[in-house]
């Protein structure tokens, strides 16, 4: 199959997500639990991004975002909604580590949203193979 410029663009997102993954493990690793969360929020939301630049959709917020794909991939059953708790869980540590200076992250909270980051992506890329090949 050749691949169109939207396929190339998705491809691009989700390897930036793949590496974002192995980012936050070696950030746990070395305990940098900020970075950590950081870079598996970004794994998450460029796994989405992926998606939709098969779409043909651009959003410019986070929020927005994390919006679309609750709505037209969650509510409509395509991905299970446990998917939705992974993203606002992630987004919320996320946002927290980053802007508030006081904010205390555990490691083991850090290891399970690395480890949610993973699954996430790993079901994306499940999906997008499948939209790669026609499949949906």
């Amino acid at each position: 199959m050749d691949d169109s410029k939207e396929v190339t663009l998705s491809k691009y997102r989700f390897e930036q997500s793949e590496r974002c993954i192995r980012s936050a493990k070696l950030l746990l690793s070395d305990d940098d639990y900020r970075g950590a969360a950081n870079r598996s929020y970004y794994a998450i939301y460029n796994a989405i991004r992926s998606i939709f630049a098969l779409d043909g959709i651009e959003f410019k917020r986070h929020s927005g975002n994390i919006s679309h794909f609750r709505k037209e991939y969650i509510q409509t059953g395509v991905f299970d909604k446990s998917l939705s708790q992974i993203v606002g869980d992630a987004f919320e540590i996320r946002s927290n580590s980053d802007y508030d200076d006081y904010t205390i992250i555990d490691k083991e909270d850090v290891k399970e949203q690395v480890e949610n980051a993973e699954k996430f992506c790993d079901i994306i890329k499940e999906y997008l193979l499948k939209r790669y090949n026609n499949e949906y």
